[in-house]
C-alpha cells in the first residue's frame, strides 16, 4: 500500500459541525483536484501551495454535494511526509462517507487503521516511541495522561534513550 494514494475519514463518527477527509500520497492533489473544485475558478486545486487553504465545493462524478474547504500540505511538510490535502466538509457521517467513496472513485485506496501514522514512521517524520505516543494522546482521559503522553510524541523517551545509549557506548 506504501506509494499509493490513500484516502479516510480523519474526524471520529457521530454528529458535529465538520468533518475531515484526508488523503496521502503522491496523487492526492490530482485526487483532490477531481472531488473539490473551488469557489475561485481562477484557483487550481494542483498549483495550490502548501500551508494553504481554498473554500469550494464537493462533487461526486459531477454532481455538486456539498461545500467546504480544502487544507493543502507539500511533502516532505506533512504529517506523512507525502503530500496531503485535508477535506472539511459539513459534519455527519452520510456527507463525510460520500465525500470519502468520491475520493475512491477518483482513484484513492481506502486506508488502514493508523495508516497515517505508520506512514508518517516509515517517512522517517516520527520514532517508533512517537508512533506509539500518537495512540496514547487520542486515548488520554486525563490531563496528566495527555502531558505523558505529549511528552512521549515529542521525543522525551527517544531523547532520553539515546543519551544512555551514548553513555553506555
Amino acid at each position: 500500500m506504501q506509494g499509493s494514494t490513500i484516502a479516510a475519514i480523519a474526524t471520529p463518527p457521530g454528529a458535529g459541525g465538520i468533518a475531515v477527509v484526508r488523503l496521502s500520497g503522491a496523487e492526492s492533489y490530482a485526487v483532490a483536484a477531481r472531488v473539490f473544485h473551488p469557489a475561485n475558478p481562477a484557483k487550481k486545486v494542483e498549483q495550490a501551495k502548501g500551508y494553504t487553504a481554498l473554500f469550494g465545493h464537493f462533487v461526486d462524478r459531477e454532481e455538486t454535494f456539498d461545500e467546504g474547504v480544502a487544507l493543502f500540505f507539500r511533502a516532505p511538510h506533512s504529517y506523512t511526509g507525502e503530500d496531503v490535502v485535508e477535506l472539511s466538509c459539513h459534519g455527519g457521517s452520510a456527507v463525510a462517507r460520500r465525500l470519502v467513496e468520491a475520493c475512491l472513485a477518483a482513484g484513492a485506496q481506502p486506508a488502514a487503521p493508523g495508516e497515517y501514522t505508520r506512514r508518517a514512521f516509515l517517512n522517517g517524520k516520527l520514532g517508533l516511541t512517537q508512533a506509539e505516543a500518537v495512540m496514547d494522546v487520542i486515548s488520554a482521559k486525563s490531563a496528566y495522561a495527555l502531558k505523558s503522553s505529549e511528552s512521549q510524541l515529542r521525543g522525551t523517551v527517544k531523547k532520553a534513550i539515546r543519551a544512555i545509549r551514548e553513555k553506555l557506548i
